[in-house]
């Protein structure tokens, strides 16, 4: 799914001393019914280059997956969920555009320990089938509200977004009233990571997109080995100019395995908290025992240094044999497997 937030400049207002962060909501989705088209002001002779220039950033929360044992009667699930955001700051520490989407992920298991293959999207991407106001009685759907929640935190500092949260993990009144009644502590928490990632310096005349892809690996338990329904979400955060070409992009993936056994009971470790492979690190562990020359996230920043100056489809031409990258890509150090990020960066 393509989501897109262009982003405006703001001008100093009469009669007021606070700098307004303002955007044109321009998501090209099909769930998009409000569009906030706001005109930048070129004509401003007090703007300074900080004005025009904003810091790009992105981040990924996981909540603590959760896991049910088959029984006679029901499938074994294993849930978890991943919010991802993309942002950037102006020069006065506000929020000057935000894209969010969460991937809820359910994957099943049978009581004589088959892995159960599934088809994924996200929040953002199920658009009405998502179900909230025909089932849920809610009043917007989820893309609705997610969108109502970015508008919120235009403007705001990231203490100023850290209040929003209330009682119940659902927004203030402000929140409410703007008409985004779901929770938002999750939204709030890839905002944080997002806000103190943001340190690559645009233009504010750009457009954001924030894209998931999913891959799916499934193995069947045995008397002697587990099974495992493992799931790795990519994530592509990228700023594109006027020429649809990436001027900042930040790359990431969280693998989460949902193991069992021949008899459909649930092994994973749920009190152990799942991190992306960027919060990683070098505790991902690729040099220390795979033999790698660079770590996971080295790789991954290099993928997407590639992207920058490229369209959708150039990035597309990065893919080499057996889901590699290019010569060129793995000369610059991305010597990984490369067909999710692709995805995520094409979608």
């Amino acid at each position: 799914m393509k989501k897109f937030l262009t982003l405006a400049l703001c001008a100093l207002m009469a009669m007021s001393t606070v700098l307004v962060g303002c955007n044109n909501n321009s998501k090209n989705d099909e769930n998009n019914n409000e569009p906030n088209a706001v005109a930048p002001n070129n004509n401003d002779e007090g703007s300074n280059e900080s004005e025009n220039t904003v810091k790009f950033g992105a981040g990924v929360y996981t909540s603590a997956p959760s896991a049910v044992d088959a029984t006679e009667n029901k499938e074994g699930t294993g849930e978890i969920e991943i919010t991802a955001a993309a942002l950037t700051v102006d020069a006065d520490g506000k929020i000057a555009a935000c894209e969010l989407d969460t991937a809820s992920y359910t994957v099943n298991f049978t009581l004589d320990g088959k892995a159960i293959a599934s088809e994924f999207k996200t929040k953002y991407e199920l658009g009405k089938d998502y179900n909230m106001v025909a089932y849920g009685g809610a009043k917007k759907e989820w893309f609705e509200q997610a969108d109502t929640f970015e508008a919120v935190v235009v403007g705001k500092t990231l203490d100023e977004v850290k209040a929003l949260v209330a009682e119940g993990n659902k927004g203030t009144e402000e929140v409410t009233t703007a008409g985004c009644t779901i929770m938002i502590n999750e939204f709030v928490s890839a905002i944080e990571k997002a806000y103190k990632a943001a340190d690559t310096e645009i233009s504010a005349d750009t457009t954001l997109e924030l894209n998931f892809a999913t891959e799916q690996t499934c193995t069947d338990a045995t008397e002697e080995k587990n099974g495992s329904n493992d799931i790795s979400a990519y994530v592509f955060a990228a700023a594109f100019d006027a020429d649809s070409k990436v001027v900042a992009a930040s790359s990431d993936c969280v693998d989460v395995s949902f193991t069992f056994d021949a008899n459909g009971v649930s092994t994973l470790d749920t009190t152990k908290p799942v991190l992306s492979k960027m919060e990683q690190g070098m505790s991902y562990g690729m040099v220390a025992y795979g033999g790698a020359t660079k770590e996971w996230f080295e790789q991954a920043d290099a993928f997407d240094a590639a992207c920058i100056g490229k369209t959708k489809e150039e990035i597309a031409g990065l893919l080499g044999d057996d889901g590699k990258g290019n010569s060129d890509l793995q000369t610059a150090g991305c010597t990984i497997n490369v067909t999710g990020f692709i995805k995520a960066a094409t979608k």
